[in-house]
């Protein structure tokens, strides 16, 4: 019996082992374009959220912040607020908190009651009067700064200065029953 025995010619196998490289090299290519775009991701939101907030300082006397969405800080100045119910419109002055501090209470307290600290207006449209918004209460604010040097803000946190106070057993209170 005639035996076939079907082999590929050089031609044939020299194709095929430049078709694979070029595959691989397709593969590589998209593998470090990906790689590449992952560890771009990661440094930018790294960079970027390092500082959870800048301070009045910061975007008072750098211009770059005009027009731009920033997240600031600042001691609320409590004669300074200002409330429509009817619009809903709010406004106040922060004052720049000088860091570091170890105490944030007091921080807050001497920022808020220093006439020569560095202040900044700040409006808000409908929005309801938040509780905690008084006297020395530190502001946490999103929004843009205006070419008037106004600050015009989309979203406030407040957190109350007294939570920041620590308890003597001399304040403490017992209740009677």
């Amino acid at each position: 019996m005639a035996q076939l025995a079907w082999e590929k010619t050089s031609e044939v196998a020299e194709k095929r082992k430049n078709r694979l490289g070029g595959e691989r090299l397709k593969f590589l290519i998209g593998g470090l374009l990906v790689v590449g775009a992952v560890i771009h991701l990661v440094l930018n939101s790294t960079i970027s959220g390092a500082r959870f907030f800048v301070s009045v300082a910061d975007v008072v006397n750098n211009p770059q912040h005009v027009g731009q969405t920033v997240r600031l800080t600042g001691a609320v100045v409590g004669d300074t607020i200002q409330y429509n119910p009817v619009t809903g419109d709010l406004s106040f002055v922060i004052a720049h908190i000088q860091e570091p501090y170890s105490d944030i209470a007091q921080a807050l307290h001497l920022a808020a009651n220093d006439p020569q600290a560095l202040r900044l207006h700040i409006y808000m449209s409908n929005q309801a009067l938040p509780d905690l918004l008084r006297h020395e209460a530190q502001a946490i604010l999103t929004g843009k700064l205006g070419e008037d040097g106004a600050f015009v803000a989309t979203e406030l946190l407040l957190k109350c200065p007294s939570r920041f106070e620590e308890k003597t057993p001399g304040q403490m209170r017992v209740q009677e029953d």
